[in-house]
């Protein structure tokens, strides 16, 4: 089930303090591990921290789902792959799958949602034409290299 042609967000290795007392990775450093992924998904839609803070925006998370499928320990390497699923005026739907490099196993996704927010006014606001651009772009499945 593995998400090919999505864009790699992350790569990195789980730490032996990623783990909890019973080996496995903890599911702290699973969010993580994906938050980073979110942050580099909105760079390259343009939502970078530059042009967050010019423009006096910010994105807010406000539904996070995830599945565990294979539990990940000390020493195993992984990558994120990111897709958009939807886009709407105000908000981005997205999923990311954490794959173990080695085995090929999945070991979790969360589909998340993020809403544009204006900073000083505190609520969502429309993504601006270019930022709109860019994320329509990704068009299926944010495979765009």
């Amino acid at each position: 089930m593995g998400m090919e042609a999505g864009l790699i967000t992350y790569r990195g290795a789980v730490y032996p303090w990623h783990c909890d007392h019973m080996g496995h990775m903890n599911v702290m450093y699973y969010v993580g591990k994906f938050d980073q992924a979110t942050w580099c998904f909105f760079a390259r839609l343009g939502l970078s921290p530059s042009h967050l803070r010019k423009a006096g925006r910010g994105m807010a998370a406000v539904e996070q789902r995830i599945s565990y499928r294979a539990e990940l320990h000390a020493g195993d390497v992984v990558t994120v792959r990111t897709k958009l699923v939807e886009c709407r005026d105000k908000s981005i739907r997205f999923v990311h799958e954490m794959m173990n490099d080695e085995t090929g196993e999945l070991a979790a996704v969360t589909e998340l949602t993020g809403v544009h927010m204006d900073t000083e006014a505190r609520r969502a606001v429309a993504f601006s034409d270019d930022i709109r651009v860019v994320i329509e772009s990704f068009g299926n499945g944010g495979d765009r290299k």
